[in-house]
């Protein structure tokens, strides 16, 4: 099931994206699924008719995981981790699809990376690896955009990491996949950059949730990214970047200035 999130004459609204005689729709949903359950109001609309909007803003936070790829950690100048690589972005980075990513002025080298993303469904500390996927909501497509000359200078990700825009996600959630070995795909401008499998991840989805709920509580909402593969590289101010993950779709964003 493809649940989207976009926008209504008031308030964001929320529906289930399916296929009415051959043109792709949006059945209306009764509030945000994640809390009040897939309760239909009848109304359909034409999927081209709507803005699409980020499926999700996490009320709490966007964990993300680094060098979680053995050839992405080469590609950066590093071994693969022990353990879960862990650091966070602000929920206010989050975007949605078609949405401009600002190319801050204060760096010069901003790569696109993507990835995987897990949207966490219920409250939850302490998960164990056999029970992870009782805790997920669904999947989507996301940008864990980052400021690469930042990240090298700060020592530390948030900045880098955590400007308004840096992590486009979308188009909708898929509730029904099997993340163990899916396609990633990001292009720039139309040209293939990163082709990966989440087979290759190091730490796997249920790894990853069992690790950070170890030592932090989950909320309804909270993303998950989860790695991304070898490939990743910067995006100037004009280029178009699309990232398709099988089973999801595809998420497309433009870079702007953000002067």
């Amino acid at each position: 099931m493809r649940v989207a999130r976009f926008a209504g004459d008031d308030d964001p609204q929320f529906g289930v994206v399916g296929d009415e005689d051959g043109v792709p729709t949006i059945a209306v949903l009764k509030g945000d699924p994640l809390y009040a359950g897939f309760e239909l109001t009848g109304q359909k609309i034409p999927l081209e008719d709507v803005r699409l909007l980020a499926p999700v803003i996490p009320r709490s936070k966007v964990v993300c995981v680094g060098k979680n790829y053995v050839a992405h950690a080469a590609e950066m100048g590093g071994e693969v981790p022990g353990e879960p690589l862990v650091f966070l972005k602000p929920n206010t980075s989050v975007i949605g699809p078609g949405e401009p990513i600002f190319y801050p002025a204060q760096s010069e080298d901003v790569h696109f990376e993507g990835e995987l993303a897990v949207v966490i469904g219920r409250i939850c500390k302490d998960v164990p690896v056999d029970d992870a996927a009782k805790v997920v909501f669904g999947y989507t497509v996301a940008n864990d955009v980052t400021a690469r000359d930042l990240q090298a200078k700060d020592g530390q990700w948030a900045r880098a990491k955590g400007f308004d825009t840096f992590c486009p996600i979308g188009p909708w959630i898929e509730t029904n996949l099997d993340p163990a070995d899916v396609r990633v795909v990001t292009r720039l401008n139309g040209d293939v950059q990163q082709d990966g499998r989440t087979k290759d991840m190091v730490f796997s989805v249920a790894d990853i949730i069992a690790y950070v709920s170890s030592f932090m509580t989950l909320l309804p909402g909270d993303l998950v990214l989860t790695g991304t593969p070898d490939g990743v590289g910067p995006m100037q101010v004009g280029d178009s970047v699309s990232i398709t993950i099988d089973g999801i779709g595809t998420l497309v964003n433009q870079v702007v200035s953000g002067e």
